[in-house]
């Protein structure tokens, strides 16, 4: 295990367009080693897998790789990637930014399939397959030309590939409106994400986003069944079981970590969330 858990950028990886990578899963394995530990991305991740063996760890989950299918790894999650030689399939990994620098609002706002926690998809129609494969080969042959108005391009067929990956992971959600509302939950939390440690309760946020307390909590009840608080608390849960699994870092300084006044307060609010002391949970996983 790591001490802390290191957060990878597409910059290390030298991509030819900013905020833009695609490569085949073969090369994607050998080229970025690091990928084969423990760690963060801050931009998303989606392997198309053809044929391959190995194993792909999402927090908590476990992926195996025995037949063709496709992962989405969202930005945030604790991940490995294990992959062994003479995989086939590409490797596709962009950043927000990489649509925001285009569009006024954040696109990715429009597919529900990134905000689910299925984001595996195994079972995929023989015509289905071939478009999206299609597609990859287009979007591949574009990066590979380095021209000046691919970057453009580039987001256009990702776009496509993104609303082909909701039909197959949210169908229902096919035609979701990007709302106000849905951007302020969406703020709301990065927010968390980014202050979680510092600022735990539902006011501090409230305040950034130019909003009552109590609007926010409206909002996040109508929009995601959960309170404010609540979500505050289940991301500072993620964050810990995040900790307690891949670092080894002591409990004591997953609680300062975290942002705890002291141990014991951490300890009882993770045994209150989870059943179990945290070192327990350590034990059992």
């Amino acid at each position: 295990m790591h001490t802390k858990i290191k957060v990878c950028n597409l910059a290390e990886f030298d991509s030819d367009f900013q905020h833009f990578l695609i490569c085949d899963l073969e090369d994607f394995q050998v080229t970025f080693q690091e990928l084969q530990t423990p760690h963060k991305n801050d931009f998303y991740t989606v392997l198309f897998v053809d044929d391959a063996f190995g194993i792909v760890q999402i927090d908590n989950a476990v992926v195996h790789l025995e037949q063709a299918k496709i992962i989405v790894i969202e930005p945030g999650c604790v991940n490995t990637i294990t992959i062994e030689e003479k995989a086939s399939g590409k490797a596709i990994c962009f950043s927000e930014t990489f649509f925001s620098l285009r569009y006024n609002n954040n696109i990715l706002n429009h597919f529900g399939f990134l905000e689910t926690e299925n984001r595996v998809v195994s079972k995929l129609s023989t015509l289905q397959s071939n478009k999206i494969k299609s597609l990859l080969e287009l979007l591949h042959q574009e990066y590979l030309l380095h021209s000046e108005e691919g970057i453009n391009i580039l987001r256009s067929y990702i776009n496509i590939i993104l609303f082909e990956l909701e039909r197959l992971l949210s169908p229902k959600n096919i035609l979701r409106k990007t709302e106000v509302k849905l951007d302020k939950i969406n703020q709301f939390k990065k927010l968390i994400e980014e202050d979680y440690s510092s600022q735990k309760l539902p006011s501090y946020y409230a305040d950034k986003l130019n909003i009552t307390t109590n609007y926010l909590n409206n909002l996040c009840k109508k929009e995601t069944g959960k309170t404010a608080g609540d979500m505050i608390r289940k991301h500072i849960l993620i964050e810990s079981q995040r900790q307690l699994r891949f670092t080894s870092l002591s409990i004591n300084e997953v609680a300062d970590e975290l942002g705890f006044e002291s141990p014991s307060y951490f300890i009882t609010f993770f045994k209150k969330q989870v059943g179990i002391t945290p070192e327990q949970f350590r034990k059992e996983n």
